[in-house]
């Protein structure tokens, strides 16, 4: 498995590079725009909306890349109408007329139709082109999946959580089976701390927690949360390291198993 390589993101068509990359932890548009050159693509503008992505975005749209850029659009409103409006903002931050992606964020089940009817609609006006849906309820993706309502499910998964590889996984496969893209790879930082291992054990790397995600072959795209250039290039070692071996991968299980327990 070849990480330098992109991918197709589910039945969207869109080709992806392994990485994706997320807004919210502050690093500058140099960060993005170098991970972008690497093939990094899929830009996840979220909750916290930092200039440095924002910049990168437009940058790259400058030099007539945008066909090239992913960019993901997260709301978390419940509100059909406050949807639309905190949108269209968000669009009007980063000087684009639409986003690849709207991902509904964090939904325990399955969004009201209010919400669908309402995304439904700013589909049609073109504002964006595939929806998607992050959760917690593992059990939530292969129900929604036999609906074809979404096209990419953002779902969690680390070597200390690694429930959806029974619970999800093996039910979203196939050749028009939706996009899977997997966050807190490194359980929010747990799985980099010494004082967090078990004895004999020494702290894994930031790109050994991705390199485990992208082990499994269901996941598409593993997201990453840079705070500065120097994060990133770490992140970027990924592609280059490629998926772990047979015990690399016991290693990261144990270290996971240990956290989780």
């Amino acid at each position: 498995m070849d990480l330098n390589s992109q991918r197709v993101l589910g039945r969207t068509g869109l080709r992806v590079g392994r990485l994706g990359v997320g807004s919210s932890y502050g690093a500058p548009a140099e960060a993005f725009e170098e991970a972008f050159e690497r093939g990094c693509n899929y830009f996840y503008w979220g909750s916290m909306r930092r200039t440095g992505m924002c910049q990168a975005i437009k940058n790259i749209c400058r030099k007539g890349k945008r066909d090239e850029l992913i960019v993901v659009i997260q709301s978390y409103s419940r509100s059909a109408f406050l949807l639309e409006v905190f949108y269209r903002r968000a669009l009007k931050l980063l000087a684009l007329n639409y986003a690849d992606i709207l991902l509904l964020g964090w939904h325990r089940k399955k969004p009201p139709q209010k919400i669908l009817n309402k995304v439904t609609a700013m589909r049609k006006k073109g504002m964006f082109r595939f929806l998607a849906l992050s959760s917690h309820n593992r059990r939530l993706f292969p129900e929604l999946a036999k609906e074809d309502i979404f096209d990419i499910f953002h779902i969690r998964y680390s070597a200390a959580h690694r429930g959806a590889e029974s619970e999800t996984f093996p039910y979203l496969e196939g050749e028009n089976g939706p996009g899977i893209v997997s966050y807190t790879a490194t359980r929010w930082g747990h799985l980099l701390q010494e004082k967090n291992m078990p004895p004999g054990e020494s702290a894994p790397a930031a790109s050994d927690c991705y390199r485990f995600v992208l082990s499994h072959p269901a996941v598409d795209v593993c997201m990453t949360g840079p705070k500065n250039l120097q994060q990133m290039r770490q992140a970027l070692r990924t592609l280059d390291l490629g998926p772990l071996g047979g015990d690399e991968l016991e290693r990261m299980r144990r270290i996971g198993d240990h956290i989780r327990r």
